[in-house]
């Protein structure tokens, strides 16, 4: 009869039940691992977290600090930035002003940028910052340890990390920034440093020694304050393309 009947025919040929039950399994569990062999592995939400230090130490003065502040912002909107920002998929920014041990003071927050309109947005916000202190020494060392602290508060993980820290001197307030390096979590973040400099090149060589840090950093030299916004484009450009575009400058 045909119900007692040990094999099945499939086409045009005849399996056994016990090869059929593992044809059948072997067929699910490809159906199974089908969905997940398809998801693609989670991406990170940004190619680059960027924190911005700026000197608001004593040696700046009130014409140099403005200078700082809107070569930033001029940096940030600038069309090549924008079309390096865009080209990216976007980055995540914060800047903070630094001078003393305990003087470091929020100028912008976590911002997301993608575009001209973020952009803009974001460079106003730093053209209104205030000033927070004028009377205060080099605390670099206090500065790179807020700085490591800022960068663990970034809202999304990014492919990479990157302290940006500017200044125009050598740390001469507390502790330097191998003990920050000792101190604080620097794990995976790259310090880049910009030099305002002059007839005196002890802060380069300082910045070279002491303060760049991690795979690819490098030190970005403006000749003067003047000269600040250019300095800083070149530098986020390498910064928001990485190292391969560093390598063709």
């Amino acid at each position: 009869m045909m119900g007692r009947r040990s094999n099945l025919q499939i086409g045009h040929h005849r399996l056994g039940t016990g090869a059929l039950r593992k044809t059948l399994r072997h067929a699910c569990s490809l159906f199974c691992l089908a969905p997940l062999m398809l998801t693609p592995a989670p991406a990170l939400a940004c190619s680059l977290s960027l924190v911005l230090a700026m000197d608001g130490s004593a040696s700046v003065d009130a014409r140099e600090h403005t200078l700082q502040l809107n070569g930033l912002a001029d940096a940030l909107t600038d069309p090549e930035v924008v079309q390096a920002i865009e080209a990216v998929g976007g980055i995540w920014v914060t800047s903070f002003e630094w001078s003393g041990r305990y003087q470091q003071l929020l100028q912008l927050g976590w911002s997301h940028l993608n575009d001209a309109q973020s952009a803009a947005k974001a460079a106003e916000i730093l053209r209104r910052a205030p000033r927070g202190y004028t009377e205060f020494p080099t605390a670099l060392g206090y500065a790179l340890g807020h700085a490591s602290t800022l960068m663990r508060k970034a809202p999304v993980p990014c492919g990479r990390k990157v302290v940006d820290v500017a200044g125009d001197g050598i740390n001469n307030d507390g502790f330097g920034p191998d003990s920050a390096y000792r101190a604080f979590d620097f794990k995976e973040i790259t310090v880049n440093g910009l030099v305002i400099s002059g007839a005196d090149q002890t802060p380069v060589r300082y910045y070279r020694t002491h303060v760049i840090k991690g795979p690819g950093a490098f030190v970005e030299v403006a000749a003067s304050y003047d000269d600040y916004a250019e300095a800083m484009k070149r530098k986020l450009l390498r910064e928001i393309f990485g190292s391969g575009y560093a390598s063709l400058r």
